[in-house]
């Protein structure tokens, strides 16, 4: 089922030999494979949690709320239960380090008597023994205080805290919108007015909602787009109590008696493919295409993922509303290309295999019937399922067929990797956390198809490829993924579920006031989102490159040839990162 990418996780117990992770369940016979997007949940122990949710503005690991790693780690030694804890102090505090310390010893003198106090280790660590029940009461007061000066000044928050993160006294190793320097694009743009035109994009996806990102260049209305939007899935629910919504997708334009009847089919899927109630697809949209609105009144709201101590409790996946100065940094990687709408998820994010293949079929043969005249120039996937060996020869599936054929029709491919790439296996000792491989989605087994893993947004030198992104080789041995991108806290459009759920958990400060538009933007995290970054860069190329056109094998080599190496395993990072400005400069 086409649903957000997930990442599982399989456990073993330990001292035994270590085990494959479990295979996916396999389809009834007669249906599709079932498919899903790209943010993730774990198996085997663990609360289910999408992969968006691991990545947040984090002040605490959750694992020292997991009382078998707090006594792994000796964190409750003693009658009085007390462990050894660091403090890492916030550089971005208004006061600086000199601030965050003196802000830190305030802390300390609000704590209840008894309360050891924090010693220093070097300039920006301090150590302190607390008990859990301190140390949760220590950021909360951290987090009060710096709210309430912060909304003295309205500025962030951050800018108050003394804390910014706390640590088990152990060698932790941390798995942590300014992307699209990342791979160059702002320069590309800059020296070369890379920036899309003229080149149309099909996103197979949740659909893309009219969202005011896409109004100022008119990415979903301009008229080489505007009558080529589908819906393939079906919409479930109630309109009203007791009127349904339509369950079926729109019946085929191309099948109408009149051009009348044509016309208002055509609407019909108009409608469909431009709501998004899941809100995957628009936010993989709006990291190819578009621009934050400027100059009418919209007001921008960015809301983004925290992980907040309150009581007792860690709240996972809450979001904040971030201050943003400057809403002309909010663009797509190629802000002036055009976008069609595939729909090919429901409002839950489901949808099945076959969808996505008619999706790709209306484009090769609808859409470009004519290979010398191509109105879709590139399609984006950030939609698959997990590669099972017992049911097809890898790359071979339908799915993968497909994408295969529409490659050699003249249409660029590009697909999300997944984000299965870890697991759990048996150690000799106990389970451990590992990378996996052979682990890379359909379709992005499909050989000509550029398939994309993920990386930190800003820092993938220093992180590398992430812990989430599927990992080759292919089943078959092939070299998978082809290329990363960053997958990691991505800012993008929200809308849906999704973006609900946000301003929900953001409070009051996320919502418009006295009829106020408002153009929301959230983060999101998994591979999905890494794979249009590439689709952004090969638009931004093809548009200043137009003899590329039609050409995808070509832009393929092209672009893994001048990837920027982050000296990982080649199974991981495939070519390495894109780079949209060596990819311009090679030709």
């Amino acid at each position: 089922m086409v649903k957000r990418r997930k990442k599982k996780s399989t456990s073993a117990a330990a001292k035994k030999p270590a085990k494959r992770p479990k295979a996916p369940r396999k389809s009834r016979r007669g249906e599709p494979p079932q498919t899903r997007s790209g943010g993730g949940e774990p198996e085997g122990g663990e609360p289910k949690q999408a992969v968006g949710d691991r990545f947040a503005r984090t002040f605490v690991p959750p694992e020292l709320y997991d009382e078998k790693k707090r006594a792994e780690w000796k964190l409750e030694e003693g009658k009085e239960r007390r462990g050894p804890y660091v403090i890492e102090l916030n550089l971005q505090h208004i006061g600086g380090l000199a601030g965050s310390v003196a802000t830190l010893k305030e802390l300390h003198k609000a704590m209840p008597e008894g309360t050891p106090a924090p010693t220093p280790i070097s300039k920006t660590y301090y150590g302190w023994r607390l008990r859990i029940d301190e140390w949760q009461t220590l950021l909360h007061e951290d987090e009060k205080q710096a709210h309430e000066k912060a909304a003295e000044q309205e500025t962030d928050s951050m800018r108050f805290r003394a804390i910014y993160k706390l640590w088990p006294d152990f060698p932790v190793q941390s798995q942590i919108y300014r992307s699209l320097p990342t791979i160059k694009a702002n320069a590309a743009a800059r020296s070369y007015e890379a920036e899309g035109d003229g080149i149309v994009w099909a996103v197979i996806d949740s659909g893309i909602d009219r969202h005011p990102h896409f109004d100022p260049h008119q990415t979903l209305d301009a008229a080489e787009v505007r009558d080529l939007h589908r819906s393939f899935v079906g919409t479930t629910g109630e309109l009203a109590p007791g009127i349904p919504l339509q369950t079926d997708p729109p019946p085929d334009p191309e099948a109408a008696e009149d051009d009348a009847e044509r016309i208002r089919r055509i609407g019909l899927h108009r409608d469909a493919a431009l709501t998004d109630q899941f809100g995957h697809g628009t936010h993989v949209a709006g990291i190819i295409a578009g621009s934050a609105p400027t100059g009418d009144g919209t007001g921008i709201r960015v809301l983004e993922r925290v992980d907040r101590v309150d009581g007792e409790d860690l709240k996972r996946g809450s979001s904040a509303v971030g201050r943003f100065s400057d809403a002309t940094r909010i663009h797509g990687v190629a802000r002036r290309s055009r976008l069609v709408s595939l729909k090919v998820l429901d409002e839950k994010g489901d949808g099945r295999s076959s969808a996505v293949i008619r999706a790709l079929e209306y484009v090769r043969e609808k859409l470009n019937d004519n290979p010398k005249l191509l109105r879709v120039h590139g399609v984006n996937l950030s939609v698959g399922y997990e590669f099972d060996a017992e049911m097809f020869a890898c790359g071979q599936s339908p799915i993968c067929a497909e994408v295969n054929r529409l490659v050699q029709s003249g249409v660029v491919v590009v697909a999300a990797a997944g984000n299965t790439g870890y697991g759990v296996v048996a150690a000799s000792t106990r389970p451990a956390k590992v990378g996996l491989s052979n682990t890379i989605n359909d379709p992005g087994n499909a050989e000509l198809a550029i398939t994309v893993g993920s990386t930190h947004r800003d820092s993938p030198y220093m992180y590398g490829v992430s812990y989430f992104s599927s990992k080759g080789p292919t089943g078959d041995g092939r070299l998978k993924p082809d290329l990363v991108a960053p997958g990691e806290r991505i800012t993008s459009c929200g809308a849906g579920k999704s973006l609900q759920t946000a301003i929900e958990s953001a409070g009051p400060a996320a919502k418009a006031a006295n009829g106020e538009r408002l153009a929301y933007y959230t983060e999101d995290s998994g591979t999905s989102m890494a794979a249009p970054h590439v689709s952004g860069a090969i638009a931004a190329f093809l548009s200043i490159r137009r003899e590329f056109i039609g050409r995808p094998l070509e832009v393929k080599r092209i672009f893994t040839s001048t990837a920027s190496q982050l000296g990982r395993e080649r199974y991981f990072e495939g070519h390495g990162l894109v780079d949209l400005v060596r990819a311009i400069q090679s030709i």
